[in-house]
């Protein structure tokens, strides 16, 4: 039967670039498989958010992230202050008169101590709200150190009536659960019963005592136990001019954060044990100063830049681990294409559109199985599952529609190849791009060595149809 004119040019166009047109077929397919893997990210996520705000309930209950500051010794003081000042009466003139006043403004003086020392042990154990987990801890510490005599000579302005009868002792401590018992500052010989209320300017909450303090005074010694509940980190402000910090814990992988960092620290499959040594010159804040008449005041945000310590959470959870290895997700569908596709070229199989769906859609379901699992049974056996189910599923329906067991065996090496590299490259952090891009490297290399002689193909193919059609 003859086929109409205008129907034999475009056949004979579409047969010359059958390669290029399968080419954009498959580029268009692998555009077509973003939207699942974009779905499969938003459910991620979705739960993502509701494992936050697990986390958040079993912190708000248990202890957030514990930060604390001083022992601060606070001496209260007045001075006169003199100012001109607008009056309501009006001269002859018509004018506003002003008068010269004297008003008494009260005053703080803040001292920190000398010498501080912490030492603290955390016990860390789990929590859980349904099937999400998070890690917390119970701080027992020690505080100890000694405050030197109080000398505000060179602080406040001169004729101040300091108060020193009225002083007191505060401690900001950001979350106080976990206190079991009546705490007590020992303040030289004598133990003081501590008050809710750090009242430290900027500080909300917290512990303070009532002291009576003579003028010219001696140095006095303090010392503090006190048992914290707390998730995520444990931070401590270098109130000292010499401060030095110890902190052991059974917890494997510490991080340490902050201003500085331990100057001795073991860290093993039992624990961890840090040690800080931090001197006053190392701060942005002085070791006294005055609320009113003596200087500005730093500011909390200042004081608390100093902060350091340690967080005794995972740096690396599963749902963030599932993030990363979606962003391969291009990656996986286009080698498996691109494997696919040569195989349609290069041994003569035909493959239709709704195979190379089909065989995306599996890839496209190992994440959602692996995010799935890893809810439950932990990333490691999860990426196994998930993976050998995709293989699995991948490699018997290579072996129907490409027509050889070898052919499949192939493909599942080649998938199962591709899962282990992804595996230690989601295990990496600091190289991860490096592998990444060798990897891409690699593959591009080597599809450009198997494709190397389509063009001759595709020559062959022409100047048969040419022959044929002469």
């Amino acid at each position: 039967m003859n086929q109409p004119p205008l129907l034999v040019p475009i056949k004979q166009t579409v047969r010359e670039n059958a390669t290029v047109l399968k080419l954009l077929l498959v580029a268009l397919l692998v555009g077509l498989l973003l939207v699942p893997l974009s779905m499969v990210e938003r459910t991620l996520r979705e739960r993502l958010a509701r494992h936050d705000a697990a986390v958040a309930s079993i912190t708000q209950a248990w202890g957030k992230s514990q930060r604390l500051f001083g022992p601060v010794l606070v001496v209260p003081y007045t001075f006169k202050q003199e100012s001109d000042e607008w009056t309501n009466v009006t001269a002859p003139d018509g004018r506003r008169t002003r008068e010269r006043v004297v008003r008494t403004v009260a005053a703080e003086a803040l001292l920190l101590p000398e010498q501080l020392d912490v030492r603290g042990a955390l016990e860390s154990s789990e929590r859980a709200r349904g099937i999400y987990r998070t890690n917390v801890y119970a701080a027992t510490l020690r505080i100890a150190g000694r405050f030197a005599p109080p000398d505000l000579s060179a602080l406040v302005p001169a004729g101040s009536d300091v108060q020193w009868t009225r002083s007191r002792v505060g401690v900001a401590i950001s979350d106080l659960r976990g206190t079991r018992e009546t705490l007590t500052l020992r303040w030289g010989d004598a133990d003081l019963p501590l008050q809710t209320g750090a009242r430290l300017e900027g500080f909300g909450s917290g512990l303070h005592a009532p002291i009576a303090l003579a003028k010219g005074g001696a140095g006095i010694d303090f010392a503090l136990e006190l048992t914290l509940n707390g998730s995520g980190a444990l931070t401590m402000v270098p109130s000292g001019r010499k401060t030095s910090v110890q902190l052991s814990s059974p917890w494997p992988d510490p991080g340490f954060l902050g201003a500085f960092l331990p100057v001795q620290r073991e860290i093993g499959a039992a624990g961890f044990d840090a040690t800080w040594q931090v001197s006053h010159y190392g701060r942005d804040f002085p070791q006294l100063w005055a609320t009113q008449g003596g200087g500005p005041a730093p500011s909390v945000a200042t004081i608390e830049a100093s902060a350091f310590g340690v967080s005794l959470m995972r740096t690396v959870t599963p749902y963030r681990t599932v993030e990363r290895a979606i962003k391969y997700g291009v990656l996986f569908l286009a080698l498996l294409f691109a494997t696919f596709f040569l195989f349609e070229t290069v041994c003569a199989v035909r493959l239709k559109a709704l195979n190379y769906l089909l065989v995306g859609a599996a890839l496209c379901l190992f994440y959602l199985g692996l995010l799935s699992l890893a809810e439950f049974i932990g990333f490691v056996t999860a990426y196994v599952g998930a993976a050998a189910a995709s293989v699995g599923m991948i490699g018997l329906y290579s072996w129907s529609v490409l027509h050889s067991a070898r052919r499949a065996a192939l493909v599942a090496v080649m998938l199962s190849g591709v899962y282990g590299y992804l595996y230690f490259v989601l295990q990496m952090e600091d190289f991860a791009l490096l592998a990444g891009t060798t990897a891409l490297f690699a593959l591009l290399a080597a599809v450009m060595y198997a494709t190397r002689r389509l063009d001759r193909g595709d020559d062959v193919a022409t100047a048969a149809a040419t022959a044929a059609r002469t």
